[in-house]
């Protein structure tokens, strides 16, 4: 019998001395198993957040590949829920167009009458127009006769025709100018920049022969020269023709051609936002007077009787 139970006692001291080593070699494996699942997910996390900065890296490479490079918000004066053009830029713009743009640049859907009361007197804009001769006709002999411009007629044409165009300007076709703000990616902030926004090239940047480096125009290589210098021309009420100043005027006036009725819209809004204010407070003060009575009045509930 005691030797039974020394036999016991011997079992149970080696059963607890192989459970020792186990339990540790197990508690080591769940800790290295932890630290290498962390470091999986540090891996995994770090290689999502590269491919997202090259995602977006990529998008903004192929943003800018088809917009140029991104344009500033300038503050222009006729941008507000209230304002209105400024009518001198808007003359000095049309003189940096007629003397700067419209030798390549075409504004087919703006009439000479359209500037009357905007930028000039009916007088001054019937004398511009009578510097022009359009081809008109056909006659009573049905030949086509020329004659001298008047307030109806549009802008003139610099070139007879698609082709003609091109093959003055090296294969490039200059844009109608009447709706260009309208038409180009963030509009008027982009007309701006492009016509300011000449510089050289880069390193590494190679400009073939005839084109010009921009990088507001997409690609950043343009047909167009930079044709805002300071000093290009002498504005008639003396303003400064800086680069800046003529780049801004310009727009200002391309920006009334591609929206005349702006300041009638913004007019007629506010009339209306008025009037709806003065009947919403009507209708407000007659359901009250209608309501007060229903809405005052006390009902008491006879339970005696």
């Amino acid at each position: 019998m005691a030797g039974g139970l020394i036999h016991q006692v011997l079992r149970r001291k080696l059963q607890s001395q192989s459970a020792v080593p186990a339990l540790s070699w197990f508690t080591s494996r769940k800790a290295n198993e932890d630290a290498g699942s962390a470091g999986m997910r540090t891996v995994a996390l770090l290689g999502a957040g590269v491919s997202g900065l090259l995602g977006f890296a990529t998008v903004a490479s192929a943003d800018e590949a088809e917009h140029g490079l991104g344009v500033t918000n300038y503050p222009w004066p006729h941008s507000g829920i209230l304002s209105s053009y400024d009518h001198a830029s808007i003359r000095r713009g049309h003189q940096v167009y007629q003397q700067v743009c419209a030798s390549c640049h075409s504004m087919s859907l703006i009439s000479y009458r359209d500037l009357v009361g905007v930028a000039y007197t009916e007088e001054e804009t019937k004398a511009m127009a009578a510097e022009i001769e359009v081809v008109d006709g056909p006659n009573d002999e049905g030949e086509m006769f020329t004659r001298p411009g008047k307030l109806s007629d549009r802008f003139p044409q610099p070139y007879a025709n698609e082709q003609a165009a091109r093959f003055a300007n090296g294969g490039a076709y200059p844009p109608d100018l009447s709706l260009i703000t309208k038409a180009r990616h963030n509009g008027q902030n982009y007309v701006f920049a492009l016509l300011t926004g000449y510089r050289d090239p880069p390193a590494g940047v190679s400009i073939r022969e005839g084109l010009h480096y921009n990088p507001y125009f997409p690609g950043g290589a343009i047909a167009m020269p930079k044709m805002l210098i300071d000093g290009a021309l002498e504005y008639e009420d003396g303003t400064p023709a800086t680069e800046a100043q003529m780049g801004k005027d310009v727009v200002t006036f391309l920006s009334w051609a591609a929206e005349p009725e702006m300041e009638e819209r913004k007019l007629m809004g506010f009339k209306w936002i008025f009037v709806l204010s003065l009947a919403l407070l009507q209708a407000a003060y007659y359901r009250r007077l209608k309501w007060s009575v229903l809405k005052s009045r006390k009902l008491v509930l006879d339970v005696v009787n």
